[in-house]
């Protein structure tokens, strides 16, 4: 029989009234030793941390201690785009044993080649409110009339803001319903807490001044860590380009198959995108994103949207090879969220990209990365050397106790 919990039993650090308290570090290890006392497990490693707890007021509830991630570091990787320039050695925090050796490999062949060139194309974020109406006459006129409205209705978004700047709206009728997409500039930051508060504002002024029966600050549309075709037309993060052309000979030394064997394997993969009905074409976009955003302290969620792109290889006419990926909705951050807490902001530091104005350096050295990443896993699918990469770096052989 099921009984439910004893709230009574709650430690006095987990009662709302002392919850302004509950970041210090005596709360912290008391409510440790709560949940010790609770499960029965020795919760000594989750204890052993550096972050000072009070610093982990606003990212995290109930704090109790910090998880671990083995932290390993690919390079060189030599970038030339137009916010990052110069030889950078990438944090990748993963359990997958050869991944960073993966990385790594695809990072000297770029290096030795000469070079990635990245470029940022749009930078934006957007929240899809919808609005419901009693006709499909009222939803048109609204959605023909609203864009009128723009400087009014910027005026109110960015009146609950300093860094949030409203670009846009576009209206998408659906029946008697109108989504409407606010698309913003958010600078260094993520920024989506604070576009959807001058939204939620800028929709109650239109409310007043229209005759929509409601509106739900989410549709659905903007695509928030989830996966969408309309991911790919981009508009939810930086698009961010990145692309290198490797001589014939680089290719054969430091990946060990030809320029025409990768193609080979790219159109033979690429059927089973299609069959699979897959949005966009890649190897392991999420392998790296997940890596750097842990390491780096993202939103991990996201990861979801920024792995929506396409990877291509292409046989120029001295029989060389070109590669490029392409990541229409990468969503990252270099200010606010967790980047400033401990190793997050060492990370950071590490690639030069800690603080304001270095938002767009860190798109194009992730795009750079994931360009690594594509060359050697593609690589090691074409010459059959993948299953035998992961049995040298890739098994966590787990000692059997003696019996």
């Amino acid at each position: 029989m099921r009984t439910e919990p004893n709230i009574t039993s709650a430690p006095l650090h987990l009662v709302p009234r002392m919850k302004q308290q509950g970041y210090a570090q005596p709360y912290v290890q008391r409510r440790r030793q709560w949940l010790e006392q609770k499960t029965g497990c020795r919760l000594t490693h989750i204890g052993a941390y550096s972050i000072p707890s009070d610093e982990m007021r606003g990212n995290i509830e109930n704090p109790v201690g910090a998880a671990q991630m083995p932290l390993g570091v690919a390079g060189p990787l030599l970038i030339k785009g137009t916010n990052a320039q110069g030889v950078f050695y990438v944090p990748l925090a993963t359990t997958e044993g050869a991944l960073v050796r993966s990385y790594e490999r695809g990072m000297v062949a770029l290096t030795r080649a000469g070079g990635v060139t990245t470029r940022v194309y749009t930078d934006e974020n957007r929240v899809s409110p919808v609005f419901l109406f009693e006709s499909i006459e009222r939803a048109h006129e609204f959605a023909i009339t609203l864009p009128g409205q723009f400087e009014a209705i910027r005026a109110e978004a960015e009146s609950t803001t300093r860094h949030g700047k409203l670009q846009r709206i576009e209206c998408h009728a659906v029946g008697r319903e109108v989504i409407v997409n606010f698309c913003y500039f958010t600078g260094d930051a993520h920024g989506m807490n604070m576009i959807v508060k001058a939204t939620d504002h800028a929709c109650k002024w239109i409310m007043d001044h229209c005759d929509a029966l409601h509106y739900y600050v989410f549709s659905g549309f903007s695509s928030e860590k989830r996966a969408s075709g309309s991911l790919l037309a981009g508009g939810k993060g930086k698009k961010v380009a990145a692309g290198a052309l490797l001589p014939r000979e680089i290719v054969k030394s430091y990946l060990h198959v030809t320029p025409e064997d990768l193609l080979k394997m790219r159109q033979h993969t690429m059927l089973g995108h299609l069959q699979a009905n897959a949005i966009g074409y890649n190897g392991q976009f999420a392998n790296s994103l997940a890596a750097i955003f842990i390491a780096c302290g993202q939103d991990v969620a996201n990861i979801v949207n920024s792995a929506v792109g396409i990877t291509n290889f292409e046989l120029d006419q001295d029989g060389d090879l070109y590669a490029s990926v392409t990541l229409p909705s990468l969503t990252v951050a270099t200010v606010g969220g967790g980047t400033a807490l401990g190793t997050s902001r060492e990370c950071l530091e590490i690639l030069g990209c800690a603080g304001s104005g270095k938002a767009g350096k860190f798109a194009e050295i992730i795009c750079a990365a994931l360009l690594a990443g594509e060359l050697s896993m593609g690589a090691a699918i074409a010459s059959g050397e993948f299953v035998a990469a992961h049995e040298t770096y890739g098994r966590n052989r787990p000692k059997l106790s003696a019996l």
